[in-house]
């Protein structure tokens, strides 16, 4: 495991002593980040898209780094930017 930013280790901490209170937004934030998951489950349809070598060797560079598959990675950042699209 990495080491926790300063920002991080404070927020542990806060955690650990009880002193966080749960966002007015959690419940609706859980929801969304549950259709969220969901959505990237669920692989039910494919498509082939060409890319430079470039930005194929800059993708699985990213995800090995990530510690995933490059097809996950690549299936995230458009699920992502499908849901961003759409403001849900």
């Amino acid at each position: 495991m990495s080491k926790l930013s300063s920002e991080e280790q404070e927020i542990l901490e806060a955690f650990d002593k009880g002193k966080l209170k749960r966002s007015k937004k959690a419940a609706d934030t859980q929801k969304r980040h549950q259709k969220y998951a969901e959505a990237m489950f669920k692989k039910d349809a494919r498509i082939n898209i060409r890319l430079s070598s470039k930005d194929l060797r800059g993708l699985q560079k990213r995800a090995l780094a990530e510690g995933i598959p490059y097809q996950t990675l690549v299936a995230s950042v458009v699920l992502h930017f499908a849901w961003n699209l759409t403001g849900d």
